[in-house]
Parts: C-alpha cells; structure tokens; sequence
C-alpha cells in the first residue's frame, strides 16, 4: 500500500507519518505545499525521509493559490457570515488538489492527513479529493479510536517521536493554535475558547504576525491606489511602493503610464498584506458557524485580502450594472457557504463562478485608498467602462435632458399602486 500524507514537519505530522506507515505496513509519501506559510523549508524533505518516508514533495503553489483560488473568490466579494476572508477555506481545496495530483503520479492508494474530527478542515480535505480522485481512499487517523487511545495529549506523542526517533522540537506548546497561509494568519484554540478574552488587548500583542494595532499604527495616513481589469487586481501604486517591492525582493516589474507596477497576483497579495499590515488593517476576532455543527470563536488577520476585498468593490460600484450587481450580492452567502465548507469543486460553485466571471467583464478601473490605523478609506475611483454620468445624477439642471423628474410621478404612482390597495382592504376588514 502507498499513502501520500500531508506532511508539515511539526510534531504531530511527524508522528502521523511514522504511526501510518507502522500501522498499515505503507510506503509513505509526504507532501507539503507552500501557500505563503513563510515557513522554514530547509531540511524538510531530509526530515521526511529519516521519519520514514520514500519520498517527499515540496511544492510552491503561492503563485496558482492566489491566480485560481484567492482572485476568483475575490471577484465574488465572497464573506463567511459577514465577517471571515476565509482565509483557511479556500487554501484546502488548492493544498488538497496538489496532493490528489501527486497521489495519481505517485499510483498511490490513499491520501491522509491530520486534521481532527472537530473540524472544518477534514471536510475541505476529503470533498476535494472526492470531487478530483473518487478511487483514492481518504485515511483520517484522528477519527480512529485507537489514534485517539494512543495519542490522547501532546506528552503521548512526545514520547512516541522520542520512542522512534523523530526529530521534533518538543517547545512549550503556545496557548493557541495558528494556521498561515498567503491570504491571512487564523488563531484559535487554547485562550482564544473563551469569548470574553480580549484578543485586541496589550497581554496578546505577542499573538500577531501580520499587522501591527491600529493603535501602534502611523499618525500619517498612506495613499495607495490598485488597478482592476476584468474584476482582477492587477497593478498598485503609491509613493511607499519602491520601498515596498524592494524589501519583499520583488525585481524587474514593468510600469504603467501612470506609474502603477504591474504585478503576478503573488506580488499583489505580498504587496498588500505588507501595506495592511503596516496600517493595522485586516483584524477580525469572530465566533463563527462551523459545518460540522458547534460555534468557534477564530482570530484572523488579513491585511490583504481586506484591501483587496474593499477595493474592488468600489470599481464594482462604478462599473457594474445595478440589477447584475444586486443579483451576484444575493449570491454571494451561499458562494461564500459553499468555499467555506468545501465544495470548491463541486458543481454548484462552478456554476456560480461562471455567472460572477460574467459579471466582471466591465469591472475596470482604478481605485485610490487612504491607509489610516486600520481603515481602508475611499480617496476616489475612476474608470474608462464607469456608468456613472455626473451630468445625469448632477442636482443642477441636466445639460443632456436624458432624465426627465416629471416621469418619476408615474413610476412612484405605479410603485404605491399595491400599497395602497393592501390598506384599503386591510381597512375594510378591521
């Protein structure tokens, strides 16, 4: 039997790899994708193959995560309960889609991996590989009891890694859980259980990675202004961008007449998480619906995602249609459902995203943002496809007579016709 597992190199993954192999006499062949953990990679592959693996794939999909998965759900405008980027969803069906690949390279038999019967995550997994490799078989130790048995706390495995001798740092476990990712940093688990606990307070300063607070933030707001074509961010600008690119090594970017640097949708999301993060933007502390049933209560930050989320929506408002915009937003908390529960690949998704591609086809623009301790701040928007004419809205005389006030009597009279009738035979009846 081969397995490909999905492998971090962290201490519960270790175990998990050497316990599968034990368990079920396996070949095991580990995987790990990089989706913009920003991660330590050296030596993980050597890590592996001690651990007992025969081979181990590394694979950097930062690029196909942003392009395929982070930019579509963006075109959607796409919110779990008004409040969640979904971040952790939408990286699960891309992590799980390279893993099912590999498994098909490799003729392997099954895929495995270590997320817990509790979660959202094993759902993610397994409905992707569902989708994309029906034969596979999907192992999930920790919904087996005799895991569960062997490994009932972190001293269990600690001593199973010493037992076998896999390298594992046994460190003080942090009083949280936290997951990474190019769209955002989640952190649950541990403290973050009580919803009272004030995430924002200065005892958790220590907990973010991504963002400064609002309150440590600049006094000085920054202008940053991004380019859409298509419903898709494809270049920013503003005076800070050189000094940006150049800390986050991104060379050889072409510029626009207006100074814009055209970038991959990867530098996009570096770009911005940088700005965000720089402007305590992107913060969000919510208890949220899990599919498996129970309430959680997550910490998120998404400086990106939360600037890219805000800015194209003001393209939207100038480019799109009122009734073609009015029907994608009532789509958009079942488009969001659906990622958030991990149907990325199902066909009802598909569907919808067909219709929002539809929808972005005159999303063209550029967008001007003020940065501003944790606001995203509208500073102006134009583009070459806006349906916005001031000389029709102007509340002065209409130079182009294309909007004549007397019709309005006719459209309210219309309008009013079913109210009043309700309350005449609501009368008549009272």
């Amino acid at each position: 039997m081969k397995i490909v597992v999905a492998y971090s190199g962290g201490l519960d993954t270790s175990v998990l790899l050497t316990w599968l192999k034990e368990t079920y006499s396996a070949e095991i062949v580990a995987f790990c994708a990089d989706v913009g953990q920003e991660e330590e990679l050296d030596g993980l592959e050597a890590k592996a193959l001690s651990t007992g693996a025969s081979k181990c794939f590394i694979d950097d999909l930062r690029e196909e995560f942003a392009r395929d998965f982070i930019f579509p759900m963006m075109q959607a405008g796409a919110i779990y309960e008004g409040q969640y980027f979904l971040g952790t969803s939408i990286a699960r069906p891309c992590i799980a889609k390279r893993m099912v690949e590999i498994a098909k390279a490799e003729k392997a038999d099954a895929v495995a991996h270590g997320a817990t019967g509790k979660g959202n995550d094993q759902v993610r997994f397994e409905l992707t590989a569902a989708a994309l490799a029906p034969e596979l078989e999907v192992i999930a130790p920790w919904r087996q009891e005799r895991f569960r048995e062997q490994f009932p706390g972190r001293a269990e495995m600690i001593a199973y890694a010493e037992k076998n001798n896999i390298p594992v740092m046994a460190s003080a476990k942090k009083p949280y859980s936290m997951d990474r990712n190019l769209l955002h940093i989640s952190f649950e688990a541990g403290i973050l259980e009580d919803p009272w606990y004030d995430a924002s307070a200065d005892q958790a300063r220590e907990m973010y990675v991504l963002s400064v607070s609002p309150e440590e933030a600049p006094d000085k707001a920054e202008h940053v202004e991004l380019v859409f074509e298509k419903g898709n961010c494809v270049a920013v600008g503003g005076d800070g961008l050189d000094a940006v690119l150049a800390g986050l090594g991104i060379s050889g970017v072409q510029y626009d007449a207006e100074n814009h640097a055209r970038l991959s949708p990867l530098g996009i999301m570096r770009v911005l998480n940088k700005l965000g993060g720089k402007h305590g933007i992107g913060r969000v502390d919510l208890v949220e619906n899990r599919y498996v049933g129970m309430k959680s209560r997550g910490v998120y930050e998404t400086p990106g995602g939360a600037i890219l989320h805000f800015a194209h929506r003001q393209v939207e408002s100038l480019t799109m249609d009122r009734e073609v915009m009015h029907l994608r937003d009532s789509l958009i908390p079942q488009y969001a459902t659906l990622v958030y529960n991990g149907f990325w690949f199902a066909p009802e998704r598909e569907a919808l995203q067909a219709l929002v591609t539809e929808s972005q086809k005159n999303v063209t623009g550029t967008v001007r943002l003020k940065l501003y301790k944790g606001n995203v701040i509208t500073a102006g928007r134009k583009s070459p496809l806006s349906l916005y004419n001031p000389d029709i809205a102007t509340m002065e005389a209409d130079p182009t007579k294309a909007y004549n006030q007397n019709d309005a009597t006719g459209f309210i009279a219309l309008n009013a016709l079913r109210l009043k009738v309700a309350t005449r035979v609501h009368r008549a009846q009272g």
